[in-house]
Parts: C-alpha cells; structure tokens; sequence
C-alpha cells in the first residue's frame, strides 16, 4: 500500500490552494471553543469553485458539538447537494496563534469525507495548513486506508 502525502511552504502553494487556506484561517474566528480554546476553520472549494467555510462549535455536554471539517461539508451538502467536494483546507488557532504543525481531521470527519469521495466518485484534495508548512494530500484514502464504504456492506 502506498500514501501520497506531500508537504510545502505555504509559498510553494498554488494561488487557489492559498485562498482556500486563507479562507480556513478565517474561519478559526467563527469557531466556538470555549471549552479548549482551541480553534479550528475549514473551508471547502465546490465543483462550481464556490468556497464554503466551517468553525468547529463546542457545547458543555462534549459529544454534542462539531468539528469545522464536518461544519463546512454539511453546511456544503444540505445548500449545494449536487455540487461534488473538490477540496479542504484545514487550520486551527490556539492562545498563542496560528499553530506551527498542521493538524489533521479527526477518525469521524474523515469518515464523513471518505463518504464524500464515495458519494461523489471524486477525490477531496485536503490541504492541512501550519506556519511551519502545508500538508497536501490528494485523497482522504491517504490517511484512512483501510476504509469502509456503503460498498463493503453489499460484497
């Protein structure tokens, strides 16, 4: 099995992949992180080019809040159910800043965004953003490779 995880300055990114990442960084202001003051954006380019931004919202009863990864897709899938996913950008601020390593999605947002690729039948470029650098992954299959899908139920 073979992963394909690039990494890069944010200055070696493609114009459209920084907008998107700025976009991201944004969104870590919408977030609601009382709880962990621990904020977290993610913005998701559409087929259309249409950009959609999430902020990861706590609650006091810790299962009921959302991460940003899942924020910005559902907020993408119940506005524009026929437009496909075609990336995400994720960033994340703590007390101090911008963090320096990236972060990545949790087990559950990247089961919602393999369920994505599957629904769509397209990769989502993820870009995962630092100030020390811009993880670029093609496809959430690099970092869930021994995924389940609606497939797997019926083989």
């Amino acid at each position: 099995m073979e992963f394909n995880i690039q990494f890069c300055s944010y200055d070696e990114l493609l114009n459209e992949d920084k907008v998107l990442v700025d976009a991201a960084i944004k969104a870590t202001g919408n977030s609601y992180a009382k709880y962990s003051n621990f904020n977290v954006g993610a913005a998701i380019r559409l087929a259309d080019g249409q950009i959609i931004i999430g902020a990861n919202q706590e609650n006091a009863a810790f299962p009921s809040g959302l991460c940003a990864e899942r924020a910005a897709i559902f907020a993408a899938q119940s506005q524009y159910p026929e437009q496909p996913i075609t990336s995400l950008a994720i960033a994340a601020k703590n007390e101090h800043g911008v963090v320096a390593v990236p972060v990545s999605p949790c087990g559950a947002c990247r089961q919602v965004i393999l369920e994505i690729e599957d629904r769509y039948q397209h990769p989502v470029r993820i870009l995962l953003y630092g100030t020390n650098g811009v993880y670029i992954i093609n496809t959430i299959k690099d970092l869930l490779p021994l995924c389940f899908v609606d497939a797997d139920m019926r083989q």
